[in-house]
């Protein structure tokens, strides 16, 4: 199914965290389980999605001065906890909310905590609905992504998934994912790690193609062939000239994973097949999963059909649910309200209530 989303007529949802991304690169309302084993309360969705009403409330929706006792305590102020998932000194998150169900934001290329406009009103969103919102450091995050790997990204990930299941009791996770977050979490859900039956449900906000965007810059052709070239020659994992990425060191395996045709990092591009595309995105189809797409987004090339493009990328996945949003840019900045409507709705509706148990 798809909805097109307007623009907003009234002021967006609460004031929200600045950040950037440079990328191309129902639910139970209680928190309290009556089960003593945490896989009691982890599911899997059924196929097919019921329809995203346009009156979905968003919490959190008032103006800057809006924020209670909840989590949030004013602008660009969160209250939550920050924890060590991992050994790693990157490895920490950050928890608003002591929920029992969580989603957990993967962010894009460059990305950190508080990325996204959008995280500081679904942060109050979820909080109303009894869900928690994590923001996960990775490996790859800020300037990390040019010498990491989408495969370094799952096992973060599920490490951060295991944390949350064995330390927090955890009854089961939304991955949300933004840009090049949605590429670590279709990577991730085909893994098939134990910790991904723990995954309710996936939502990809801005799934786009860093290969088609970085095709639009000159001198990307020859930076390829330089890539592909160390590739051959046993040199995966040094470094590329400074040319290749202005933001942070990028070694030859992870410029070719993003730049090159069928590369690692190349699910999203316009110009993949059908096949191709089932290929690469096929198993989400055994996740309930949602596609949030920005028909104005600056990283995707003036000539991709984007209508087109989101029908394609939800038919390869299954029937995935499709939101446009009209004129939304990349991270959704200048939709802020529309962007938490169509999560907190897609989250609130594809609760427990009539979902299959993978442990039974």
């Amino acid at each position: 199914m798809s909805l097109s989303v307007p623009s907003a007529s009234s002021a967006s949802a609460a004031a929200s965290t600045s950040g950037s991304s440079s990328s191309p690169a129902g639910a139970s309302s209680s928190s309290t389980s009556t089960t003593t084993s945490w896989f009691s309360g982890i599911y899997r969705g059924k196929s097919g999605t019921a329809k995203l009403s346009k009156s979905a409330s968003v919490a959190g929706g008032g103006g800057s001065g809006d924020y209670g006792g909840g989590p949030i305590k004013g602008k660009n102020q969160f209250r939550g906890v920050l924890f060590k998932y991992g050994s790693k000194s990157i490895q920490v998150a950050f928890k608003t909310g002591e929920y029992k169900q969580q989603v957990i934001f993967i962010g894009g290329l460059t990305d950190g905590l508080l990325a996204t406009d959008y995280l500081e009103p679904l942060a109050i969103a979820l909080d109303k609905e009894k869900w928690s919102l994590v923001q996960l450091l990775m490996s790859s995050s800020y300037s990390g992504f040019g010498t990491s790997s989408l495969k370094q990204d799952a096992q973060e990930i599920d490490q951060l998934v295991s944390y949350l299941i064995n330390k927090e009791n955890s009854e089961g996770v939304v991955l949300l994912g933004h840009s090049t977050g949605c590429q670590d979490i279709v990577y991730y859900m085909g893994t098939n790690a134990a910790c991904s039956r723990a995954v309710r449900a996936t939502i990809l906000q801005a799934p786009v193609s860093d290969r088609e965007y970085k095709a639009t810059l000159p001198e990307t052709p020859a930076l390829i062939d330089l890539a592909a070239k160390m590739i051959s020659e046993g040199r995966a994992e040094e470094l590329m000239p400074k040319e290749a990425d202005p933001c942070a060191p990028i070694s030859a395996y992870r410029y070719h994973s993003l730049c090159a045709y069928m590369g690692d990092d190349d699910m999203f591009s316009s110009d993949l097949s059908d096949d191709q595309l089932k290929t690469r995105l096929g198993h989400m189809a055994n996740t309930p999963c949602q596609v949030i797409f920005s028909m104005g987004d600056e990283y995707v090339p003036d000539y991709v059909d984007k209508k087109a493009l989101v029908n394609r990328l939800s038919k390869a996945m299954g029937g995935a649910e499709k939101v446009e949003i009209e004129h939304g840019n990349h991270s959704l900045s200048n939709r802020v309200h529309e962007a938490v409507q169509a999560i907190i709705g897609f989250v609130k509706r594809e609760g427990p209530s009539g979902w299959d148990d993978p442990w039974s």
